[in-house]
C-alpha cells in the first residue's frame, strides 16, 4: 500500500503479520522504517558527532521545540537553514511540538485553552507556548516532520482529566493545521486517550479526520507499566490508517522496539540509549550490561562480537570499564555510539525478519535470550496480537500537510 504528496511518500513494501517495512520519502531523503531516531534535544546527539551518527546507520534525528526555541533560539537556526544547517546533520529531522514538556516540567506551567505558560528552566522567565508559536518555532527549525502542539497527561491522571486534555488537543490540532503555511514539512497529529481503550477510540474519532501524512501515539511511556502500555499499543495500531507512518513517541528500550514493530509501529525515538550509557551500561541481546561492575574488567572481549560500531571494533570491555572507573570522557561516548547502533542493529534485523516472513519466530527466539528464558506475560501478548492482521481503512481524501 502507498500514499503520496508533492513532498512525501509512504509505500509499505513488505508486510508479516502486523509489522512492516516501508520506506518514507522526505524533502532531507528516504529512510526505511522500522526505524529507530536517535534524540539530538539541543540540537546535538549527546557526544555523537554527525559523522558519527551517519556511520551507525541513524536516519532521522528528532530535535526539540522547546529547548532549541529558549536556546539558542529558532531564529539562529533558520539562518543556518534550518537544523540540517545548523548541526551538520544532512538528513531528516523529526521536532517535537514542545507538548511533553507541559506534563514533564509540572509545576513550571499553566495549561489554558490558548496554550501554556512556563517558566523557563534556564533563567525563570515566563515563556508562552501555544499551537501558533509552535508551529512557527517549528517552521523555522525546518525539520522534514514537526509535530501538533498537544498535552501528554501524567500518569496516573483521572479520566475525565484525560477527557478533556485529548479533547484540547484536538483543537489545539485544528489551530496547528490553520497556522502552518510550509508544504515542505509533514505534520503529524498526536492520539492520547491514555491506557484507555474508549478514550483512545475517543481520540482516534476525533484526530482521524484531520487526515494528517502520519500520525503519533502519544502519552504513553510516562509511568504506566508495560503490562498497562501494550494494550493501548495494540489498539491504537490497529486503528491508524495502514498507508500513513505510525510514530510511538518516547519509546525506546530494546523490548519495547520488538514488541512495537510487532503491532505496526514505524518510527520510535527515546533517549534512553545515549542517557544510560552516560551511566556506564551497555545494550547487548542478552540484556543490559553494567560496566560499573567488576566483571567486564578482566573480559578481553568487546561488548558484543556481532556488534559493527566502532567501539566493538576496536576496545575490550576491560578498557572501556577502565574509562568509566577513571571517568574518562571517552567512556560515555564509546557507550553511547554503541547503545545507537545496538538500537539500530535491532531494526535493521526485525525489518530481514519481516521480509523474510519470520519475525514472530525471530521475535521469539531473540526475546528469550534477552529476557534469560520464558517470555514476559506482556511481550507473549503482544507478539500474539500481532499475530492478528487488522485491516484499517486508508484515509479517503489528501492529507493535510
Amino acid at each position: 500500500m502507498r500514499h503520496n504528496t508533492d513532498m512525501f511518500e509512504f509505500e509499505v513494501q513488505h508486510q508479516d503479520g502486523r509489522a512492516r517495512v516501508a520506506r518514507f520519502a522526505t524533502p532531507h531523503g528516504t529512510v526505511t522504517t522500522p526505524m529507530f531516531m536517535p534524540v539530538g534535544t539541543q540540537g546535538t546527539v549527546k557526544g555523537i558527532s554527525p559523522q558519527e551518527l551517519l556511520e551507525i546507520g541513524s536516519q532521522m534525528i528528532l530535535g526539540n521545540t522547546y529547548h532549541l526555541m529558549l536556546r539558542p533560539g529558532e531564529k539562529l537556526v533558520a539562518a543556518h537553514g534550518g537544523l540540517p544547517g545548523f548541526t551538520a546533520y544532512p538528513g531528516p529531522f523529526l521536532t517535537d511540538s514542545g507538548g511533553f514538556q507541559v506534563m514533564s516540567l509540572g509545576h513550571l506551567r499553566k495549561i489554558a485553552e490558548e496554550g501554556v505558560v512556563f517558566k523557563s528552566h534556564l533563567d525563570g522567565s515566563l515563556v508562552e507556548l501555544t499551537p501558533e508559536r509552535s508551529i512557527e518555532v517549528q517552521q523555522a527549525l525546518g525539520a522534514d516532520v514537526i509535530m501538533a502542539f498537544d498535552e501528554c497527561p501524567p500518569f496516573p491522571a483521572e479520566r475525565d482529566y484525560i477527557t478533556h486534555s485529548l479533547e484540547r488537543t484536538v483543537r489545539w490540532l485544528e489551530r496547528c493545521l490553520a497556522f502552518k503555511s510550509r508544504d515542505d514539512q509533514a505534520l503529524f497529529a498526536i492520539v492520547q486517550g491514555g491506557i484507555h481503550s474508549d478514550l483512545r477510540q475517543l481520540s482516534l474519532d476525533l484526530t482521524l479526520p484531520f487526515n494528517t501524512p502520519g500520525f503519533a501515539i502519544g502519552g504513553l511511556a510516562v509511568g504506566e507499566g508495560k503490562a498497562e502500555m501494550y494494550p493501548a499499543v495494540d489498539f491504537t495500531t490497529a486503528r491508524l490508517p495502514a498507508d500513513r507512518p505510525r510514530y510511538l513517541m518516547g519509546v525506546g528500550h530494546p523490548e519495547d522496539l520488538v514488541a512495537g514493530i510487532a503491532l505496526g509501529v514505524d518510527m520510535f525515538d527515546c533517549v534512553y540509549p545515549t542517557r544510560t550509557g552516560r551511566f556506564g551500561y551497555a545494550l547487548t541481546d542478552d540484556g543490559r550490561l553494567n560496566m560499573n561492575s567488576s566483571a567486564p574488567r578482566r573480559e578481553l572481549r568487546p561488548i558484543d562480537e556481532a556488534c559493527d560500531c566502532y567501539a566493538c571494533r576496536h576496545y575490550t570491555r576491560a578498557y572501556l570499564a577502565h574509562l568509566v572507573r577513571a571517568e574518562e570522557l571517552l567512556a560515555p561516548r564509546m557507550l553511547s555510539l554503541h547503545n545507537l547502533r545496538y538500537l539500530h542493529r535491532l531494526v535493521e534485523r526485525s525489518r530481514a525478519a519481516i521480509v523474510a516472513g519470520e519475525f514472530d519466530v525471530w521475535a521469539r527466539a531473540w526475546g528469550a535470550r534477552y529476557f534469560g528464558g520464558e517470555l514476559p506475560q506482556w511481550f507473549a501478548a503482544a507478539l500474539e496480537a500481532a499475530a492478528v492482521q487488522p485491516v484499517p481503512l486508508p484515509a479517503e481524501t489528501s492529507p493535510q500537510l
